[in-house]
């Protein structure tokens, strides 16, 4: 697992870009519909930040910044790092670690293809456990 790209891994279906001026309330919005914990910050077609969950209590909620009137481009991480997606989910989830956070956007040739998050390593272990519970279940 550890050692698989990070393309074999990465959320293709939860991944979420909007505009700088969206409102958060708005990015929150489209954040709960996908079920996902972060959206992607573009401008044209580059990446220029990224906003998680965690922004919205720390960077709007805490301060009591209204969600409404409070524009991504005021409380995003502007410039976030980025991986390639044939870099190894493991790097990934080292970087992710090493810097404190929980999703890294992944770019290729300049442009944002999907995200990574630290949630994926428990998604296809979590998927083979209950597959092997199921069957176990079905044998009794």
């Amino acid at each position: 697992m550890f050692d698989l790209p990070i393309r074999r891994v990465m959320e293709r279906k939860k991944f979420i870009t909007t505009a700088p001026d969206t409102p958060v309330s708005q990015a929150a919005r489209l954040m709960a519909a996908k079920d996902t914990g972060a959206v992607l910050v573009v401008e044209g077609d580059q990446l220029i930040g990224i906003f998680t969950e965690r922004d919205v209590v720390f960077r709007v909620i805490a301060p009591g910044l209204s969600p409404k009137e409070t524009l991504l481009r005021e409380v995003m991480t502007s410039h976030p790092k980025t991986l390639d997606p044939t870099q190894s989910y493991g790097h990934a989830l080292v970087i992710m670690q090493e810097n404190g956070f929980r999703h890294v956007p992944v770019v290729e040739n300049g442009h944002a293809i999907g995200i990574i998050s630290s949630r994926n390593a428990m998604d296809p272990d979590l998927e083979e456990f209950v597959a092997d519970q199921r069957r176990r279940e079905h044998y009794r």
